[in-house]
């Protein structure tokens, strides 16, 4: 079966090289033949991709030691979901993968386009099986997924998947990561396309809107994974630590928002047209940054593929190729792409819209200053000096909170010219409910808080208002004129003008996130070594020591201890924190123990269990952090009323 998937990968790159000359052919020449042999190209490429795809799953889950990557990624003793999704656990799985869903969005974009955009569908197909022919000539040559194990040294077990990739949510964070990825290919090649047919209109942008909106989505869903995952696995009781493997997933998706919200000036203005085709390049090219950084071996990350430098240097020439010629033919045709039109009014929806690009990028910049500034200092002066969450937090929060402040001022204002009459007929409530939110928390917790988390909860006390206030007027004018319930009035503003109510879900749901973020200025943590029997005490919570119990695992071993945990005197849970070793790879991990409320989370962490039989624990409390997890869930909720498919207005009635 490995051979026949070794195969598979050979006819895909002969395939998609024909797809690319039958592109040239059709773009050039304009045949319609030509068209319809790169769209069959592409689809014969998704099919032996997924042969392929489906060799190496099938020898993972019937141990084929005799391929390195299965006798690598998965053992005997792994239970078969895990060793399904050792696939992308490792570097040559991994690179199959995002190639498969790159075929995979290819074929998506390609049929969907079967009686439209005939002239752009070749120069699609010539940039999306440009990229496939890149990762099959990887996959094929240089770490194929079906390299065999030498004659003689075939293991009877395999060495295993990282206990730390080992959990559920790792069955889901990469694949949701790629889909976000490799999502952008599609917006960027019809982007591409447009730039060399010359159709430099709005047909691009409108015929990927839904395809952009729904990587963003899955892209921001896959971080907020990414930091559940953290915070149950790693042990260490946070959810992001500015990592520069998370920061790679976080750089596009900031450029990705800051595109979604310029492109409507484009069309309400016919305005920002070089600037919309800067941002989807940019965000493409940090796609394939983020997987040049996970595995060059610049940076150090748990999340890393470790690898060898000339990997990383092959990755980094075809990102810069990629990069240097859609930026070229944008060059090319800047002058086609001038705007007629103008701001007219710094006070106005699209110079709020601008303001906020521009603050995306500004914590782009800051991120991406971040994250590469122990490559740079060591290049220079041949130390690592890498800077720390502090760092980021400086920089990039008080942008953050001004990135807040536009998110409820935009609604609020006009598109061209907004009058003073107006600005200050829908600012009284919005603003009125931030201030009271600002004095009331204030009065409250007085001397416990910074300025910081009492901003940014007066500033999402403000956005919540705008947003009720959006919806109520807009629900109230659709009762009174049409005699609509409250409930039919939500839905038709949802199906009639999705993006914008819909959006405001989205924005609601970033309110949630932000929320928690700021109660990590109310964490406690608390490291003590206690007796059986003995308590320790993080207020409002006592924490009693039961007992501690040998784990007696297959693949790993280690003590799992019994916490009683009480509020005053009242007993809530038993939590059960272990200390696990894993035999093969002989790498210790801590599991946590969590009790969550909506208010705040209880986090044990077992750090030893001494000689004496007395444990080491180190205790958080961590108020608001289950609203990002809320966050998310509205975030999710959000993107599908954006995204889910309505009648043209055309046919809209009523």
């Amino acid at each position: 079966m490995s051979d026949i998937g070794l195969y598979a990968l050979r006819f895909a790159l002969a395939a998609a090289l024909v797809g690319i000359a039958a592109g040239v052919a059709a773009g050039v020449a304009r045949r319609a033949d030509w068209t319809r042999v790169a769209e069959r190209a592409v689809w014969l490429v998704l099919a032996f991709v997924s042969l392929s795809m489906f060799s190496l799953f099938w020898a993972l889950a019937n141990h084929d030691y005799q391929l390195v990557y299965v006798a690598a990624h998965s053992a005997t003793t792994m239970p078969l979901h895990y060793r399904l999704a050792a696939l992308w656990g490792g570097q040559a799985g991994s690179l199959l993968l995002w190639l498969w869903m790159l075929c995979a969005y290819s074929a998506g974009a390609i049929w969907a386009s079967r009686r439209s955009n005939r002239t752009l569908v070749p120069w699609v197909v010539v940039m999306l099986m440009a990229n496939a022919t890149f990762f099959l000539v990887l996959t094929n040559f240089v770490t194929s997924p079906f390299e065999k194990v030498p004659p003689g040294q075939v293991l009877s077990d395999g060495t295993g998947l990282n206990p730390l990739l080992q959990h559920p949510v790792m069955m889901i964070h990469p694949l949701m990561l790629y889909t976000g990825f490799v999502g952008f290919a599609v917006p960027f090649s019809f982007a591409f396309a447009a730039l060399v047919t010359g159709e430099l209109g709005t047909t691009w942008f409108r015929t990927t809107r839904r395809w952009t909106l729904f990587a963003w989505a899955v892209l921001g869903v896959a971080i907020l994974l990414g930091g559940r995952w953290a915070y149950e696995v790693l042990g260490w009781g946070g959810y992001w630590a500015w990592d520069p493997v998370e920061n790679a997933s976080f750089m596009p998706w900031l450029v990705a928002t800051a595109y979604i919200h310029s492109v409507m000036i484009q069309e309400k203005r016919d305005m920002l047209k070089i600037w919309n085709l800067v941002l989807i390049g940019m965000t493409y090219g940090l796609c394939l940054f983020g997987t040049f950084l996970t595995r060059s071996g610049i940076v150090q990350s748990v999340h890393a593929f470790a690898q060898t430098d000339w990997f990383g240097k092959i990755f980094l020439a075809y990102l810069l190729c990629v990069v240097a010629l859609f930026f070229g033919a944008l060059l090319y045709r800047r002058r086609e792409l001038r705007s007629t039109n103008r701001l007219e009014s710094v006070v106005s929806r699209e110079a709020s819209f601008l303001l906020n690009n521009w603050i995306f990028l500004a914590i782009l910049v800051v991120v991406f200053t971040g994250t590469l500034f122990p490559v740079a200092t060591e290049w220079v002066t041949g130390e690592k000096i890498v800077v720390g969450p502090k760092f980021f937090n400086t920089m990039a929060g008080p942008l953050a909170l001004f990135l807040l402040l536009l998110v409820g001022v935009g609604p609020l204002i006009a598109w061209r010219r907004a009058s003073f009459a107006s600005i200050r007929r829908q600012f009284v409530w919005p603003a009125s409910a931030g201030v009271a939110c600002a004095a009331l928390l204030g009065a409250i917790l007085w001397g416990d808080v910074g300025f910081w988390p009492l901003t940014c909860w007066s500033l999402c006390a403000f956005v919540i208002a705008t947003i009720v206030q959006e919806y109520a007027q807009a629900i109230a004018a659709r009762v009174s004129r049409r005699g609509e319930s409250v409930v039919r009035a939500f839905a038709t503003l949802l199906r009639r003008n999705q993006r914008r109510y819909g959006g405001y879900i989205v924005h609601l749901g970033i309110v949630f996130v932000l929320i928690g973020v700021a109660g990590a200025s109310f964490n406690q943590e608390r490291l003590e070594n206690i007796q059986p029997g003995e308590s320790m005490v993080i207020e409002p919570y006592r924490l009693e020591y039961l007992t501690a119990d040998a784990i007696p695992e297959q693949h790993y071993g280690g003590a799992r201890a019994r916490i009683a945990l009480y509020r005053g005197e009242t007993g809530l849970t038993t939590m059960t924190p272990e200390k696990r070793v894993y035999w093969l790879e002989q790498q210790p991990a801590s599991i946590p123990a969590i009790y969550s409320t909506l208010q705040e989370d209880v986090y044990v962490i077992l750090t030893n269990i001494e000689h004496d039989g007395s444990a080491t624990l180190k205790v958080y409390r961590n108020p608001l952090v289950n609203w990002l997890w809320i966050g998310g869930g509205v975030f999710i909720l959000g993107s599908l009323a954006v995204m889910w498919p309505h009648p043209s207005r055309e046919s809209q009635t009523g």
